[in-house]
Order: C-alpha cells, then sequence, then structure tokens
C-alpha cells in the first residue's frame, strides 16, 4: 500500500504549527509533538519542523512500528482508520480498539478465538482480522471502521469530561476525526 495519502490527510488536518494553551501535547508542528520530534532527533523549534520529517516519523512511528502496514495488506480502510487514530491517540490506543472490535465480531469465538487486548497488533490479531474480513466480507469492513470511529469519538468524549481543558478539542476531534475519518 502506499500510505502518501493517509500522511497527506493526516498532514492537512494537523496544518503545520499549533501551540494551543489546553493542549497536553504542548507545541506540534504537522500533529507532531515537541517530545516525539526530540525523540526522533529533531532539536530545531517546532514551527520550523520539516514536513519530509513528519511524514518520516508518521511512517516509521504510527504505520510500520505498531504494524498497520500489515493491516493494510489485509484491509486498507481499516489500516487507515487505526493509521488516523494511533496519530491522535497513541498506536496502542488504536490496537486496543481494533482488538475489542474483534472480540465483540466473533460470533463468541465460533468465527475465531478471542485476542489479548494489549494494543499490540501481532500474528494472533493479523489472524483473527483475516478471518473476519474473509467472513464479513466488505461490509465488515465498513461496520469495522464505524465501530472503530464509534470507539475513538467514545474515548474523546471520557478525555473532555475527566478534564474540562480538553472541551476545546472535542468538537474538532469529532468533527475532523469521526465525521470525516481518514
Amino acid at each position: 500500500m502506499n500510505f502518501d495519502p493517509t500522511i497527506n490527510g493526516i498532514l492537512k488536518r494537523e496544518e503545520g504549527f499549533v501551540d494551543h494553551p489546553s493542549d497536553k501535547g504542548g507545541p506540534t508542528c504537522w500533529g507532531i509533538t515537541q517530545a516525539v520530534a526530540r525523540e526522533n532527533g529533531y532539536t530545531g523549534p517546532m514551527q520550523d519542523l520539516p514536513v519530509s520529517l513528519a511524514r518520516e516519523i508518521y511512517l516509521k512511528r504510527y504505520i510500520l512500528r505498531p504494524g498497520f502496514d500489515k493491516v493494510a495488506a489485509i484491509s486498507e480502510p481499516i489500516a487507515q482508520e487505526l493509521i488516523d487514530t494511533g496519530v491522535n491517540m497513541h498506536p496502542g490506543r488504536a490496537g486496543e480498539f481494533l482488538q475489542r472490535c474483534l472480540n465483540g465480531f466473533n460470533k463468541r469465538g465460533s468465527q475465531y478465538a478471542d485476542v489479548f487486548v494489549d494494543g499490540n497488533v501481532g500474528n494472533v490479531t493479523l489472524d483473527a482480522l483475516r478471518k473476519y474480513v474473509a467472513f464479513r466480507g466488505a461490509e465488515g469492513v465498513r461496520v469495522m471502521v464505524c465501530a472503530l470511529n464509534v470507539m475513538q469519538g467514545g474515548r474523546y468524549f471520557d478525555i473532555a469530561e475527566n478534564n474540562e481543558t480538553q472541551e476545546d478539542f472535542l468538537y474538532g476531534w469529532i468533527r475532523s476525526r469521526v465525521l470525516e475519518p481518514a
């Protein structure tokens, strides 16, 4: 899969440099937090973060490392949703959402065994996803993407309810991540 369109969509939604006082991630550029930029060797001012480095970080940290490239080999729409959720919430959270959905959709274990919900998308999770897609087909892919968005939206409300400063972002999260997903 060519991940450029997915990364381009994320870059468009993230809109360059932002330093909102309520953002727990601090200064970000292209959606990359200062901490993540520093982990990847960037030492300059965040507003000058090169988009090429942001692209590299997205590919390495939010696609390859969590195994979402392997998900893409099974279903590109599911992978795109996981990547977008992982960027905004953490790849492990996106993996947990996938695992919970797989467990909920496995017809009490008759299609495949439950997977351990740990956020790590490894061989067991990938095998369950293959079986899910084979059993449910294109409709199942659409339902999975919808379910992942429902879980993401619910998590945003949990975040805002537990920290009212995050209400500054709730409407935008729902608009750009749930209503208009990856």
